[in-house]
């Protein structure tokens, strides 16, 4: 792998003989070091260079294969207590085995400094594939439900990565995503912060190694807060990857680390449906839900998150997406109010008070309040009858709109799946019966949506059993004949 590769394979390098920049810890080139040999490590060549150290290629005699050596630099190895932490980590992270986390083999110190020896991971970084824009949809839900899962298996042995984001992983040639840099970024957790936690970490961030336009934007609202962190930051930091990836934008970024950090903090983001309206809206459900600003609100394990990313690839490769019923999106506007400041509920409760107080003084004054209460008991009663049959309304609906297309030869409902059968399925077949159903869906309160599946392929005995169930919405005349061959081609 080339020198440049590899640059981008260590979280926060740039080029070998790159300077730090402004705020960055400064390593000073060492030349001297190729050639040499720290324990049983050959160093071959320099890979990269950053604020948390310099990247080398070397060879382990012993097993004699080639691994990425990162010398760290002595400004952040020089307090005892993050040094231990570093050990600790590194020695759990070691243990942990899963294709999509960069293997830690060890950690020492010698009188070159504190070095970790790590996998070597050929491949480009999720930075790089962004800028690039070769990241379509398909390929952020399979990124990032690989990295969920390596994050969950790490979370099982105790182990919170701290510092996701695009730098820190890489995608090898062949599409397997790998996390780097496992234990290092407990090298930056300061200690108990002092006064305003924000300004605190703002002024941090600012003399911290690669935190102004790395870690600092992919922070979780408690690492932007100074407080402590458990799985769940991680789980935040996908969502911020996940959303950069389908976008191409960030969802929390400011003009200085102060008001980036106050955006993590307190403001939400714009829909990922809003920035690229195309997307479907389960992406977006399963990003509101990893950056919710209390981590109790978010997923509580990445288990959970992969099945949810799951679905949504299924989802995206079968070319179907649902909207989401109303009951859904007003729960979700309601966790989002939530996070809202004690002075933005004052007009809301004023007018439900108002409307309140209103209510009971109307009853108060009307002689035979019994009677009055009759009128609205009868509507409730004939609302509770019409919600009890919404499903059968709703795809009686959807048949009679989804028959008006000539190819369709019959739609069958099975729990809240329709069967379209059709002469020959086409893309405007699809297109067609999908924005029909979103149509549907949208009506419902809440509930599972219904799915669709358009098939051109039935055969004469399928038919027969569609035509027995009893499920059955529409059926043209001839439906009871084969479908023709040239459907199948």
């Amino acid at each position: 792998m080339s020198d440049g590769q590899f640059g981008r394979w260590a979280a926060g390098a740039s080029p070998a003989g790159a300077t730090a920049g402004p705020g960055m810890t400064k390593v000073l080139p060492s030349p001297g070091m190729i050639g040499r040999t720290i324990k049983h490590y050959e160093i071959e060549e320099e890979l990269g260079r950053g604020g948390m150290g310099v990247v080398y290629r070397a060879r382990d005699t012993r097993l004699g294969r080639a691994v990425a050596l990162k010398v760290l630099p002595p400004e952040l190895t020089r307090d005892a207590d993050r040094k231990e932490r570093l050990f600790d980590e590194a020695k759990a992270a070691g243990k942990v085995n899963h294709p999509a986390i960069a293997q830690v083999y060890e950690v020492d110190e010698t009188e070159d400094g504190l070095f970790v020896v790590m996998e070597l991971v050929e491949g480009r970084t999720v930075k790089e594939l962004i800028g690039a824009r070769e990241l379509d949809v398909l390929g952020s839900l399979e990124i990032a439900s690989q990295v969920a899962s390596g994050l969950q298996k790490a979370h099982e042995a105790g182990i919170v990565h701290r510092d996701i984001k695009p730098e820190n992983v890489m995608v090898t040639p062949d599409g397997h995503a790998k996390i780097l840099d496992f234990g290092l970024a407990k090298l930056r957790e300061p200690g108990s912060p002092s006064g305003d936690e924000l300004s605190h970490m703002a002024t941090l961030a600012k003399t911290q190694a690669g935190m102004v336009l790395g870690t600092l934007r992919y922070m979780s609202p408690e690492q932007a807060r100074g407080q402590a962190v458990d799985h769940r930051t991680d789980v935040f930091s996908v969502g911020v990857l996940l959303y950069e990836m389908v976008t191409g934008q960030l969802p929390f970024s400011g003009n200085n680390p102060l008001d980036t950090l106050h955006a993590i903090a307190f403001e939400e983001t714009r829909p990922v449906t809003a920035v690229r309206p195309n997307l479907p809206p389960s992406l977006q459900r399963v990003v509101t839900r990893c950056l919710r600003k209390r981590a109790q609100d978010r997923y509580p394990d990445a288990k959970e998150l992969v099945t949810d990313l799951k679905a949504v690839q299924r989802e995206v490769e079968s070319g179907i997406s649902t909207k989401v019923p109303l009951g859904v999106r007003l729960l979700e506007h309601w966790r989002s109010l939530r996070g809202r400041a004690p002075a933005e509920w004052v007009l809301p409760v004023s007018l439900a008070a108002l409307a309140l107080a209103v209510a009971i003084f109307v009853l108060s004054r009307s002689e035979g309040a019994v009677g009055a209460l009759i009128f609205p008991g009868i509507v409730a009663l004939l609302a509770w009858r019409r919600f009890r049959h919404r499903r059968l309304r709703l795809a009686r609906r959807f048949a009679a709109r989804a028959r008006k297309m000539e190819e369709v030869r019959l739609i069958a409902l099975e729990g809240m799946r329709f069967t379209v059968v059709a002469d020959r399925a086409q893309a405007k077949t699809y297109v067609r019966a999908n924005a029909v159903l979103d149509g549907i869906n949208a009506s419902m309160f809440f509930g599972d949506p219904f799915m669709m599946v358009v098939r051109d392929d039935v055969t004469a005995d399928e038919m027969k059993g569609l035509l027995t169930g009893p499920g059955v919405l529409y059926v043209r005349d001839e439906a009871l004949e084969p479908v023709p061959a040239r459907a199948r081609a």
